[in-house]
């Protein structure tokens, strides 16, 4: 079967990038825009201020649904990211571009498995070679049968037999809404991940996408943008804030820009602390908001 207009893909690849248009990639975007990408080596390939171009959007993990609403002859794909909500941009996703090559057909669903791992590798058998390196934590994947000597086997998209992971790095979707302290877990296993717009896996992730997937590996679906993620939650007063709460910040008259998770209660005098990707100091961090981040504070909501 054929990607086809007015259907839904799936990425095939570890880690897809979204792009504004085809014609905004870079030289330095080669690594991301491969048929097996590797994320690893485009980040460290980029200097600082390539790593908040404005050309990427946002990131797509292995399996990830799309839906294609275009195919052009040079080889790219626009879609929209139905996993993804954007209410502002698109009514069913996160629209974009990507190489139609890191997509392939819808296969047949089942109840997934979700990494639990920061990073993992897909391999041809039990121990195996690599064949698809950088599966990273919240991708959704579809077993193939019952563990076997330490080892799972499943199904990934574009490929016609099973790979293999570590039977402990994928674990069932949680049935349950999950607690403060599962959330912050999850996002503290990203401290010190660099900062890249748009950015939404354990190479770079930027604010909104440390929310994004540190819900979705929870099994919680979260819209991709912060204003989006205000829009989707529930305020609470201000000073009434727990851990896994979240802060939003914006500047007067402006729309949300920030977004960071509570990771202690409120103190006297204003003393309040948030693991968030920092655009500032390039990397998720937990600390305590300073004066300056503190003055654009608007609001605390619960998810």
């Amino acid at each position: 079967m054929e990607l086809q207009p007015g259907r839904e893909a799936v990425v095939r690849v570890a880690v897809a990038t979204l792009w504004s248009h085809p014609e905004a990639v870079r030289p330095v975007d080669g690594p991301a825009l491969a048929a097996r990408t590797d994320i690893a080596a485009w980040i460290s390939g980029m200097d600082t201020d390539q790593q908040v171009g404005d050309c990427v959007l946002s990131q797509l993990l292995l399996g990830e649904r799309v839906l294609v609403t275009e195919l052009r002859g040079d080889g790219w794909a626009h879609v929209v990211a139905v996993e993804q909500p954007a209410p502002r941009l698109h009514p069913h996703g996160y629209p974009g571009w990507l190489p139609a090559e890191q997509l392939a057909p819808v296969v047949a669903d089942a109840d997934p498995l979700v990494v639990d791992a920061t990073v993992t590798a897909l391999r041809d058998a039990p121990g195996g070679a690599e064949v698809l390196s950088g599966v990273i934590l919240g991708t959704r994947l579809i077993p193939a049968g019952p563990a076997v000597d330490g080892w799972q086997p499943v199904h990934a998209p574009g490929h016609a037999a099973p790979l293999w992971l570590p039977d402990g790095d994928a674990v069932p979707v949680p049935a349950t809404p999950p607690s403060a302290d599962e959330v912050l877990a999850v996002a503290q296993r990203l401290l010190d991940v660099v900062y890249i717009w748009g950015g939404v896996s354990a190479y770079g992730i930027d604010c909104s996408g440390l929310v994004h997937l540190a819900w979705r590996r929870l099994g919680v679906l979260l819209p991709r943008d912060a204003s989006d993620q205000a829009t989707a939650t529930r305020p609470v007063p201000l000073g009434a804030e727990r851990p896994g709460d979240l802060y939003f910040f914006a500047r007067p008259g402006r729309r949300i820009h920030h977004i960071g998770i509570v990771t202690a209660d409120p103190r006297p005098g204003d003393d309040r602390r948030m693991l968030h990707a920092c655009y500032l100091q390039r990397r998720v961090l937990e600390e305590r908001l300073p004066d300056e981040r503190t003055a654009t504070l608007v609001g605390v909501h619960r998810v």
